[in-house]
């Protein structure tokens, strides 16, 4: 489950429209869960959603409309649970990422994905700076909490409360995205990545 609703207040611009590596930021996270061993691959989207389905067009994916995206982060995942998992159906689990963490990869979900089958931990989450958070994988049994989301905090509420049942594997990319301009030239300092203004803008 990818979240793409946001109305990228802090930014300005529709962050899921920037370049990076030559996609846009929606397309790119796409493209990284798709790569993955993760299947189906749901983008919730909110905010401009006719613009940003464009973005996805040829990419085998589900599309999800929040149109509560100004509640905040709950609402996304909410809205991702009903087209994943309607009713009590739905995979084994869920991994829950973000399309402007721009510096994960597909390997990193995988791994996720491996610790959760090896372990039987019900949670498996990314560490960075001194906290779990997303890219984040919880099963089935969370589905609820997770539906229960409510306001602009996500799914760290769940990780936290949980911790007997989380595995955290060590991700210091995963705190870096992008929400302020100068997030930009942070990232092209970053290998093989470069950030551009949306397509159309000049």
């Amino acid at each position: 489950m990818i979240l793409a609703a946001g109305g990228s207040t802090r930014l300005g611009q529709p962050k899921q429209l920037l370049l990076f590596q030559g996609r846009s930021l929606v397309r790119h996270a796409a493209e990284t869960a798709l790569a993955s061993v993760c299947r189906p691959v749901v983008v919730v989207l909110g905010a401009r959603a006719d613009r940003l389905q464009s973005e996805l067009s040829g990419l085998p994916v589900t599309v999800a409309t929040n149109l509560q995206w100004e509640e905040g982060l709950g609402s996304s995942i909410r809205a991702g649970l009903n087209a994943l998992a309607p009713g009590t159906g739905g995979p084994e689990a869920v991994v829950i990422m973000l399309c402007d963490q721009p510096l994960i990869s597909a390997r990193f979900l995988d791994q996720l994905v491996r610790v959760h089958q090896s372990s039987g931990r019900g949670i498996v989450a990314a560490e960075y700076e001194g906290a779990a958070g997303v890219p984040a994988l919880f099963s089935r049994a969370y589905y609820p909490e997770l539906a229960a989301l409510r306001g602009r905090r996500g799914a760290k509420p769940i990780i936290v409360k949980h911790a007997k049942d989380s595995e955290r594997i060590p991700l210091p990319e995963a705190a870096f995205d992008l929400d302020h301009p100068e997030d930009f030239a942070r990232l092209e300092g970053f290998s093989g990545g470069t950030i551009a203004g949306p397509k159309g803008d000049t």
